[in-house]
């Protein structure tokens, strides 16, 4: 006797078994948070490639994880989890740090945008700079967050070196960023989020505020001060 289930439930059904082996539930709560390439994974899991390989495949055809080539290096991918897929995944692995700084390449748009949305949200302090800081902030940026309820009128751009500080949450939100930094932050977070600068465009600017909306969403109920239960 065989029964026609809803592709919905045989999809979720899916999803579950992928999820079903401590390895590729430990990939998918590394990328609750940030995207990382293969080898930071395998790095950080410790997995051989052809067994990570296997795992990354498996998540992949059931659409929990997808890739992205990076606009540094383009040599590179990074993996990033569909949260849509996983909705009701709860957060594990909580974060203490006494500030959240956002950094990109210029400072100008996703940093600045990233920011504004972690104020509005978060009682932790947050601050963001740049690798390479532009002389302003972009005014797509700035038109961007009117259309959303915040401010950059007084946003200033900053190098990182004089904004971080050593117990500093950095969360690198551009590739060109996340590759300059290397090991020298290996604690940190990646965000593979497209450059709105380079389309140029009020949508290209929004579809990156909403993606940083998304995210920060999971980052703040992930982070505590120090000495916070």
């Amino acid at each position: 006797m065989s029964t026609d289930w809803p592709s919905d439930l045989v999809a979720r059904a899916r999803v579950h078994a992928a999820l079903g082996e401590p390895a590729r539930l430990a990939v998918v709560e590394l990328l609750l948070l940030g995207d990382v390439s293969p080898s930071e994974l395998g790095r950080a899991l410790g997995l051989p490639s052809n067994l990570l390989a296997h795992h990354l495949k498996l998540l992949e055809q059931v659409g929990v994880v997808e890739r992205s080539r990076s606009e540094g290096d383009h040599r590179r991918t990074y993996l990033r989890l569909r949260t849509n897929v996983l909705a009701d995944l709860g957060f594990h692995g909580l974060r203490q740090a006494p500030r959240v700084v956002f950094v990109c390449s210029h400072n100008s748009a996703r940093s600045q945008l990233a920011a504004a949305l972690w104020k509005r949200r978060s009682r932790v302090p947050v601050a963001s700079a740049g690798t390479e800081p532009a002389q302003r902030v972009h005014p797509l940026a700035v038109q961007t967050a009117r259309v959303h309820g915040l401010s950059l009128a007084r946003a200033r751009t900053h190098h990182l070196d004089d904004v971080l500080q050593p117990d500093d949450l950095v969360v690198a939100v551009c590739d060109n960023a996340h590759e300059d930094l290397g090991d020298e932050r290996a604690d940190r977070l990646h965000w593979s989020v497209p450059d709105p600068a380079a389309v140029g465009t009020p949508d290209a600017f929004d579809r990156a505020f909403r993606d940083l909306a998304d995210r920060i969403e999971r980052l703040v109920p992930a982070t505590r001060l120090p000495g916070e239960a």
